[in-house]
């Protein structure tokens, strides 16, 4: 096939206080028509940077060097870099466009899908707005969203993670453009949304023989469906090849690691390998292989107190209202849930967005309050007793949230944030001797002491999420919900979590819930297994039950749909 897009000897720097900093060092990839390169590597490894580059969207303090030949079939071949401002404006959204990461973001809250996408459409093509609006409603078909001719009139807000990037799909696809660059489409999504996403961009690149820049941090996210893997490091690449050839038999051992450190087919109670582990010494955990021989393991569980019990659980919303403010009609979110936990162990708690999870674990912890239903912890009603009461059971309730930014304090330190529990609680007797149990903490979350006083946008996303679980560990809980705490992470900086779980888990014996939708996660750090479908428990069991041999048709489809399943556990 034809050259579409050349990249040659690319740096990107960027200065900040007289100071240069590059993220980007001296790369060449050449893209033809009609396939499909994914750019794999960790958080800072230079893809997005690479990727915003193309369209010269970085910020004004970079320095972009090198060549970035797009090849247009119409006219002569154009240097993305050296372009003028007029060239690069008709060339975005038409010849190359781009889907991110983060949709909502990405779409303007104020207007509604369907005004944003005939934007786009009458932007660069000479049609009506009746026209667009027309051909905005077929593609809204075409990456199958339920009844485009309602969505169109429907803003962000109103629309599902997965429904939002649909309709930034179809933004992206509206002008038929030459090249498609998607920048982690799928992260954070269910495994089933991030299968049918994949799926719409693939379908797309076949029909219209379009090229496909595809950044991921996980490699099996793009093991169906890549034909060329480029891994990047440092602002480096590492390994580039064909698909088949970097998944089968990687050669640098940055690759071998972050194929390893994916806790899908991994031994239940064996600790996952991290890429420092295979960066070191090459050969160290050559034991760890990721193509091992799946069979249903038994576990002896024996019986142990029931820590949890909840009964009959319901929770309602009210969708509408009558004339008077009185509620008609509820959207039930928990439909007569009930389930145990037992001491030490720790329940995973699986599903699709909007399958109730998240209401549910809330619900447990009283931050959502039920319609009806009891919750006994430790025999104790929650939905009974008195808020004083409550107020001084939270030390033995924590939770640890998705978004660790967005759970702390940015204007307190990280030394702080983890202390203020202890004083409003009044445990030790003063300042000097929380600290010291602070500095304790840091140390069992492998974080430097040093860095007490540091605030939290000083530190990476797995950093952060640590420092969440030293926050809710302090306090020395029973019993702690994780509410997809491991989802939005790098594949290694995910296994490094799970192992230190795990650690703790041994060393402060705490029970759990563990939310997510990725089943193979779930498997990995979990005892038993809870599947949710629309508000009701669907299935449950003990993991490698639910994981190898599940019932219910729903979870066959979650389990299908775990990304690089066929490669990685055949």
């Amino acid at each position: 096939m034809p050259s579409l897009l050349s990249i040659r000897g690319l740096s990107i720097h960027f200065s900040n206080e007289g100071k240069k900093t590059q993220a980007v060092k001296n790369i060449s990839i050449e893209i033809k028509k009609g396939e499909l390169v994914a750019i794999v590597g960790e958080s800072g490894s230079g893809k997005s940077v690479t990727a915003l580059s193309l369209l010269q969207l970085l910020p004004k303090q970079s320095i972009v060097t090198g060549k970035v030949i797009f090849f247009q079939s119409e006219r002569r071949p154009l240097d993305l870099i050296d372009i003028v401002d007029s060239e690069i404006n008709d060339i975005r959204g038409k010849n190359i466009s781009m889907i991110f990461q983060e949709p909502m973001t990405s779409l303007n809250p104020v207007f509604t899908c369907g005004y944003q996408v005939m934007e786009a459409i009458q932007l660069h093509q000479q049609v009506s707005k009746l026209n667009a609006r027309q051909k905005t409603i077929e593609l809204f078909e075409k990456v199958k969203l339920p009844e485009p001719e309602s969505i169109i009139n429907r803003y962000p807000h109103q629309l599902s993670g997965g429904q939002k990037q649909r309709v930034m799909i179809a933004m992206a696809m509206s002008c038929n453009p030459a090249l498609l660059i998607a920048d982690e489409p799928t992260t954070a999504l269910d495994v089933t949304v991030q299968k049918t996403i994949l799926e719409l961009i693939k379908s797309f690149q076949q029909q219209n023989n379009m090229g496909v820049i595809f950044i991921t941090h996980d490699l099996a996210v793009v093991a169906d469906i890549a034909d060329k893997i480029i891994v990047m490091l440092n602002g480096e690449i590492v390994e580039q090849g064909k698909a088949s050839d970097i998944l089968q038999s990687p050669q640098h051992p940055y690759t071998k690691a972050l194929l390893a450190c994916r806790p899908a087919g991994q031994p239940k109670g064996k600790r996952l390998p991290v890429v420092s582990d295979f960066m070191e010494t090459e050969n160290k955990l050559q034991e760890a292989d990721h193509n091992a021989n799946h069979k249903l393991q038994t576990t002896n569980y024996k019986p142990q107190t029931t820590i949890l019990e909840v009964k009959n659980l319901h929770v309602h919303f009210p969708v509408k209202k009558n004339l008077f403010g009185k509620p008609t009609q509820f959207f039930k979110a928990i439909d007569d849930v009930s389930f145990t936990v037992q001491q030490g162990d720790i329940v995973g708690l699986v599903g699709e967005s909007g399958c109730g999870k998240t209401t549910l674990g809330r619900s447990i912890l009283q931050l959502i309050k039920p319609t009806s239903g009891n919750i006994l912890l430790e025999g104790k009603d929650l939905t009974q007793i008195k808020s004083v009461v409550l107020r001084n059971m939270r030390k033995d309730l924590q939770i640890v949230f998705q978004d660790p930014y967005g759970s702390l304090n940015p204007r307190i330190t990280i030394g702080d944030a983890i202390l203020e529990p202890l004083k409003v609680h009044g445990i030790l007797d003063d300042n000097k001797q929380r600290r010291e149990k602070v500095m304790e903490l840091l140390e069992k979350v492998s974080l430097d002491t040093g860095h007490i006083n540091r605030y939290p946008h000083q530190f990476s996303g797995g950093q952060r999420q640590r420092i969440c679980i030293a926050r809710a560990l302090v306090l020395n809980p029973s019993f702690l919900i994780f509410d997809e705490s491991v989802s939005a992470l790098d594949v290694s900086v995910q296994a490094q979590v799970l192992n230190l779980l795990n650690d703790l888990k041994k060393e402060f014996g705490f029970t759990a819930i563990f939310i997510s939708h990725d089943l193979s996660v779930v498997h990995y750090i979990c005892n038993r297994i809870l599947v949710m479908h629309k508000g009701k428990i669907v299935e449950e069991g003990t993991a490698d039950q639910i994981y190898y041999h599940p019932e219910n048709e729903y979870t066959k489809n979650l389990v299908n749909a775990i990304p690089g399943r066929s490669i990685f556990q055949s």
